[in-house]
């Protein structure tokens, strides 16, 4: 059973391009707790339900002595993962394979003596331009 997945896998895989995504990053003039309240007022006004806040600058930060670094990447770092029925039923409808991309996620990113930044990573295939959409609706709301 295994060696069949692979084997769809591969198969699936040959010939299809590789598409370029790209992190599309705002800056805000927002402290990162305003801009964080901001990005999951915006995520849950929609109706929408965070699924899970993955605080991972400080997770970097916690293990970075562990790991021998003594470069701080970031002030604050969360992202806010969430998913959308009507939005994933219509692109994986366009192409099953977009399963890949859910859940959705936005961050919101303070580095050291930087702007606090709100982002998304904009996908390149046609089939999830409603994601794109909507991650573009959410950053653009909580930037005001």
């Amino acid at each position: 059973m295994h060696k069949s997945f692979l084997a769809f896998t591969a198969a699936a895989l040959v010939g299809s391009p590789l598409m370029a995504d790209e992190l599309i990053l705002t800056p805000t003039e927002m402290s990162f707790e305003d801009a964080a309240f901001a990005v999951e007022s915006a995520i849950v006004g929609r109706g929408l339900v965070i699924d899970y806040t993955s605080h991972v600058g400080d997770m970097l930060e916690r293990t970075r002595a562990d790991i021998g670094s003594d470069v701080v990447l970031f002030t604050n770092a969360n992202i806010y993962l969430f998913c959308s029925a009507a939005t994933s039923r219509e692109v994986m409808e366009a192409d099953w394979q977009n399963i890949a991309y859910c859940p959705y996620g936005v961050q919101v990113i303070e580095r050291p003596g930087e702007a606090v930044v709100i982002g998304y990573v904009h996908r390149d295939e046609a089939t999830m331009a409603p994601v794109n959409d909507l991650l573009a609706a959410i950053v653009d709301e909580a930037t005001f």
